[in-house]
């Protein structure tokens, strides 16, 4: 139980580094800052119930045989892919009911996952020794590198897609040539990363189908 208060610790840790690191570095108006803060803070939570309940269902015959043995379950990277599959849904349900601003969101979120994720491998390098955290924190850092460097240039829409069509193909590429890559500890499989790849790659070609920069597609 202590390594995985410890796991839950350095995570917790990880996003308050990320998310004050975004309160102090981002432009934007204080009163806005807070709204986003605290709409990822709500996103998070529920993302964490979502984890929960996909935990429930994989484990759902030992639930129902002892339903407090599944506290010492641990979560697997199944539990991950469903609880991202339903926050995605979530959110775009609020988009679509006017509760969420998804440009802004999807910004203030990215800014938060790429230092609390620099953060997290950090710390698993330091405190807990693990190398295989080498190679997803260099990919990090040029991520926030680019970041930085593009939201100078591109649109915050273009921002946010280029930066995941990087992480997508960074972390591709470690599955490659390392035993494993890990995000916050759950391992991703290879075909995961693709489908993310995909699911890029055809934003990109709608996004300029609707700017006109596909000829011949107008």
């Amino acid at each position: 139980m202590s390594s995985i208060q410890s796991s839950i610790g350095i995570i917790i840790l990880s996003f308050s580094v990320g998310s004050l690191t975004y309160y102090l570095l981002s432009d934007l108006a204080k009163e806005k800052k807070k709204i986003y803060v605290e709409e990822i803070v709500g996103q998070l939570t529920i993302f964490i119930i979502f984890i929960w309940l996909g935990k429930i269902l994989l484990n759902f015959s030992v639930f129902i045989a002892d339903p407090l043995a599944i506290l010492s379950y641990p979560s697997d990277a199944y539990a991950f892919y469903l609880a991202i599959l339903l926050s995605v849904i979530t959110i775009m349900i609020q988009s679509k009911r006017g509760r969420i601003d998804i440009l802004p969101f999807l910004t203030t979120f990215t800014h938060i996952f790429l230092i609390s994720s620099f953060v997290y491998e950090f710390m698993q390098i330091i405190w807990n020794d693990n190398t295989y955290s080498i190679g997803y924190m260099g990919l990090i850092a040029l991520l926030n590198v680019a970041f930085v460097v593009l939201r100078e240039y591109v649109s915050i829409y273009w921002l946010n897609l280029l930066i995941f069509l990087g992480w997508s193909v960074g972390s591709l590429g470690l599955t490659v040539v390392m035993p494993i890559t890990m995000v916050f500890g759950y391992t991703m499989a290879s075909w995961f990363l693709v489908l993310l790849l995909i699911i890029c790659c055809l934003l990109i070609v709608f996004r300029k189908k609707k700017e006109g920069g596909i000829s011949g597609w107008d």
